[in-house]
């Protein structure tokens, strides 16, 4: 049953671990194992090799996650919470999927599904083969890890005897009937190891746990809290943590706070802030426990911070509250960790949570406070990986003795001024492809489904790490025609869809590495183009195409037809070739020299140009003898704020003449009136303008509904653009600005909500009104072809229902980006002469660079800007984002022989369908519902949906497809399934049984 989770046997786990790792080198996925060399930190009477690991959570539920942890480098687990409420009775309150880490990440589950005592199974397992393999495979000191418990939420549940049972268990394992399976199975196995010996197996510690951090629920009183650790320290006699709310920080500070960083959108009331622990309680609280502490011989120290509730309001998870943690949360939980550094004066050990990753691990550890535990960082794609790298930049780091509140207060300062907790102004564009996930062969790379011509991105990307910056461009211009252009000015949408983007904001370097392909291979391949014969496409025998607008589109309309064959002849009205990119675009954004460049590169093939001459007729180039003729004139007309009074100046003009040098008398105060690109750059030169001193852009909704690219609208306010928002203009008088206040109301068809007005009317300074609300098509060629256009005036599309005439760019969609103009020319190139594009694409996949690739997985930059590599993660080459993200290790990737593709599968026992693998997969799919699924037993495979199979006892397999179910001998190539999954069911029985159930 899909959302039930199956311990595995301890013999199975051990099974599983040493097989793979004698075929795979991994161990559950993990690739990258940590060897610790070095000392350790003492903790609780024991020791750690690394003062970080796992917080209590989905990746401390299974043995098996433990154990990919430890691999990865933690050496601290803090065990996911167990209470009195639990298996069915309380995987029946979580509703799924539970979890949703795209960013700042939510949550609706709180403790272990399984029941109390499989919970305890499954860490004393994990805690023996942690063991095992840490002596077997030289991983570090057997007895170099910590188990933490973590129990809840009342003294009454906590009393239980159950819970009871399991605290005792956890402090001495050795009478449980899972300790004796687990080192009799060791003992019985000796020859599977060359490393482990009785001795060590009689050896290993039953204590595999004397410490607990205490979790209560939101509203818990005060004295329950003090009454459930006293209970831990004097009858329990184990260190003890209390786990503290971040809404000890009051309401106002942290609605402040995530305001301020643009988390404005969260929402919560003061509930909880009123309901929780106060601080004038847990303060005295929290000496009378240290003091205890002392008096009893232990460890008493806060666990920073607790997940943080607020409101569903966006339909993330199937809730009313959920649970928030991750980047978000990490600015609250600091400023928490320096007020009671300040308080107790360092005194109090703090053990942290909430947000911690690898950007700034090394500040907390070195001012004193570890140990450090995650759960958002392993939950995005690179997953557990993600703690190699932790271990590495912790190797060698020393810390404080005891908490330094200089260093605590100079880390929260830090955080609260600077950009890497801020939220982007915009919220990010969905990152999915628009296509069902495949059930086989699934990797792809995103970034080129983002990008409108299916730019052979991971291909040129690795080129240009590699120095190859002509091969690199040749990879570029066979499907873009402009890489100098697109190189400086590309909105780059493939970035939305980048996974790099869940290891950093910025994604991986697209847009730069093209412009210095660009840059860097130009000489070269344009006398290669040049020196080349062009081999004409059957399509192009006796086209003479006559191209109107030598702009974007039309250069890039040109370099395909001329290279596919045609003869064609751009007409240009003005006397430079280059369009929007020439005459309007500021040269702070795109110098002359690069637009230079493309205009050469999209002639190379033998172009003809007549400059200085406007053409008003498309029948009269029929009839001088052109085949086709391709209107590509852009969106040159005017768009019109509609001003009751005053005068408002057309941003095309305005551009246009300041690029000329003729700036105009714009006053002091200018007004740009639009939220596009265009208005950004307007608003970027009238700041430069002589005389100018203010510069506001009025827009009539929100900057998170604005249409301008993110780093357009940070690179005005940055220069000192003042955005106005909410406001309608109404008319000019006397040099100010009459405008509306607007409130937002329903989303329109757009999706953004509607502005309304209020009645309310603001006055703005403004000698100068200019109009930036979106550039429109002349009509004229059009109506004169007979060319049928819609309301805004454009064509059908490319071809524009009138035989021989077809459109690109600007003057076919309305205004929109270089690419779009470049797919348009693609299409035309396509349809008139049978143009392809795909010569390189399967340069993509570097099957030759796939240790390289995967040596990326999991390591998150803490520098972008001073790393020029690309940071490309080879997701055409190998993806596997969904094994990464799982924290149960559900999903896994194996070879086929016979397929080209690693395949994913997905093994339905280990699964509680948390949802995490559905958030990060490129696909519009969920990997745990949609990709082919292992099943262990009839009863969970009659329980799901899954396509999938079961391994019968006589050798057969019973599988079940979108076509029916059957029983199959998978051995014979003629037994009616599909290739590719009869193959990957052979290599799942043949290769990786120790996935099969035992």
């Amino acid at each position: 049953m899909s959302d039930v989770m199956r311990p595995i046997p301890f013999a199975q786990v051990m099974d599983w671990i040493l097989t793979e790792h004698d075929t795979q080198a991994s161990i559950f996925g993990v690739r990258k194992a940590y060897v610790h060399e070095g000392g350790a930190e003492p903790i609780f009477a024991e020791k750690i090799e690394t003062p970080f690991g796992p917080a209590a959570g989905p990746n401390t539920q299974l043995a098996q996650n433990i154990v990919a942890s430890y691999v990865a480098g933690s050496r601290f687990f803090e065990l996911k919470t167990v209470q009195i409420m639990d298996g069915e009775e309380l995987s029946a309150c979580v509703n799924k999927p539970c979890i949703v880490a795209e960013d700042e990440c939510y949550n609706c589950e709180w403790s272990t599904e399984l029941t109390v005592p499989d919970a305890f199974a499954e860490y004393v397992k994990a805690w023996w083969a942690c063991k095992l393999i840490a002596r077997e495979y030289g991983l570090g000191d057997p007895d170099g890890f910590v188990f933490n418990m973590s129990v809840g939420y009342s003294l009454e549940g906590i009393q239980s005897p159950k819970v009871d049972a399991y605290i005792e268990g956890m402090k001495d394992a050795s009478g449980s009937d899972v300790w004796a399976e687990c080192r009799d199975w060791a003992l019985a196995n000796l020859d599977r190891f060359d490393n482990v010996d009785a001795d060590f197996v009689n050896s290993v510690s039953p204590q595999v746990s004397n410490s607990v951090t205490e979790s209560t629920l939101h509203g818990c009183p005060p004295d329950e809290i003090e009454r459930i650790a006293t209970y831990l320290i004097t009858e329990k006699g184990v260190n003890t943590y209390i786990k503290c709310n971040p809404t000890l920080l009051g309401y106002d500070f942290a609605r402040e706070r995530l305001n301020e960083l643009g988390f404005d959108y969260i929402v919560f009331d003061d509930t909880h802030f009123r309901e929780d622990l106060q601080w004038a309680d847990a303060v005295p609280m929290f000496e009378r426990l240290i003091k205890l502490c002392a008096e009893k011989g232990l460890a008493f120290g806060v666990k920073l911070t607790n997940t943080f509730p607020v409101d569903v309001t966006r339909g993330e998870l199937p809730s009313e509250e959920m649970y928030m943690s991750g980047r978000s949360l990490f600015p609250l939980t600091i400023e928490l960790a320096r007020r009671i550094a300040q308080q107790f004066d360092g005194r109090l050990r703090i053990s942290y949570s909430g947000g911690a990753d690898a950007r700034n691990i090394r500040a907390l550890y070195a001012a004193g406070i570890w140990p450090i535990t995650m759960a958002t960082n392993v939950l995005k794609p690179g997953g557990y990986e993600r703690f190699f790298q932790i271990a590495g930049l912790l190797a060698g780091e020393k810390r404080a003795e005891v908490v330094d509140v200089d260093a605590v207060t100079e880390l929260a300062a830090r955080v609260a001024s600077g950009k890497d907790y801020q939220k982007p102004i915009k919220p990010a564009k969905p990152h999915k492809i628009d296509a069902e996930l495949p059930l086989m062969s699934c990797f792809t790379a995103p970034c080129r489904t983002g990008c409108p011509i299916s730019q052979d991105i991971p291909a040129y990307l690795s080129r240009v790490d590699e120095g190859k910056f002509a091969e690199a461009l040749r990879i570029i211009v066979e499907k873009n025609a402009l890489p100098h252009i697109t190189g400086n000015l590309c909105p780059h949408p493939c970035g939305a869809k980048c996974e790099r983007a869940f290891y950093e904001p910025e994604g991986a370097r697209i847009r730069d590495h093209k412009l210095d392909a660009a840059r860097g291979g130009f000489d070269e391949v344009l006398r290669e183009l040049k020196a080349t014969p062009v081999a004409p496409v059957p399509g192009a025998a006796g086209k003479s195409v006559a191209v109107i607008g030598g702009g974007p589109a039309g250069l890039a309309t040109a370099f395909f037809l001329t290279r596919a064959g045609a003869e064609v002849t751009i007409f240009e009205r003005t006397s430079a070739l280059g369009g929007v990119a020439r005459h309007i675009i500021p040269e702070f954004r795109i110098s002359h020299d690069d637009i230079d460049r493309d205009v050469e590169l999209c002639l190379a093939f033998g172009a003809k140009v007549v400059l200085d001459r406007e053409v008003t007729s498309v029948q009269a180039l029929l009839d001088e003898g052109f085949t086709d003729v391709v209107v590509a004139t852009g969106a040159w007309a005017p768009g019109k704020v509609g001003l009751k009074a005053g005068e408002e100046i057309d941003v095309l003009e305005f551009l246009e003449t300041a690029k000329a040098g003729e700036p105009m008398a714009l006053g002091t105060d200018v007004v740009i009136v639009g939220a596009g690109n265009t208005a950004m750059d307007a608003a970027r030169v009238a700041k430069r303008a002589v005389g100018v001193q203010n510069v506001r852009i009025v827009y009539r909704r929100t900057k998170k509904e604005m249409p301008a690219d993110e780093e357009e609208l940070q690179l005005a306010l940055e220069e000192g653009v003042e955005l106005c928002e909410l406001l309608a203009p109404l008319g000019v008088t006397d040099d100010v600005l009459a405008c509306e206040v607007m409130r937002l109301g329903e989303p329109d068809e757009s999706g953004r909500r509607r502005p309304e007005g209020t009645g309310e009317t603001v006055k703005v300074p403004a000698t100068a009104v200019i109009c930036a609300v979106g550039e429109q098509i002349e009509r004229g060629l059009y109506e004169g072809a007979g060319v049928e256009l819609d309301r805004r005036g454009r064509p059908a599309g490319t071809a524009t229902g009138v035989d021989h005439v077809w459109a690109a760019g600007d003057c076919r969609r309305g205004p929109a980006t270089f690419v779009e103009a470049i797919a348009d020319a693609q299409a035309v190139a396509r349809a008139m002469v049978g143009a392809t594009f795909e010569a390189f694409e399967e340069k993509n996949v570097r099957a030759d660079k796939l240790d390289a690739i995967m040596a990326r997985k999991g390591d998150v930059c803490v520098d972008v800007a001073a790393d020029r590599t690309s940071r490309c993660l080879g997701c055409a080459t190998v993806c596997e984002v969904c094994c990464d993200v799982c924290p149960n290790r559900a999903n896994v990737a194996i070879k086929v022989p016979g397929l080209a593709q690693q395949q994913v599968v997905h093994v339905d026992g280990m699964c509680n369908e948390c949802g995490n693998c559905a958030v990060f997969c490129p696909w519009s799919g969920r990997p745990y519902k949609d990709k082919l699924t292992l099943f262990w037993s009839a009863e969970d495979m009659d329980a799901s949906e899954n396509r999938g199979f079961l391994p019968l006892s006589d050798g057969r397999v019973r599988v079940r497809l979108a076509g029916g179910e059957g029983t199959y001998d998978v051995r014979d190539a003629a037994c009616g399934l599909p290739e590719d999954v009869r193959l990957t069911i052979c290599a799942v029985c043949d290769d990786y049984a120790y996935l099969l159930a035992k």
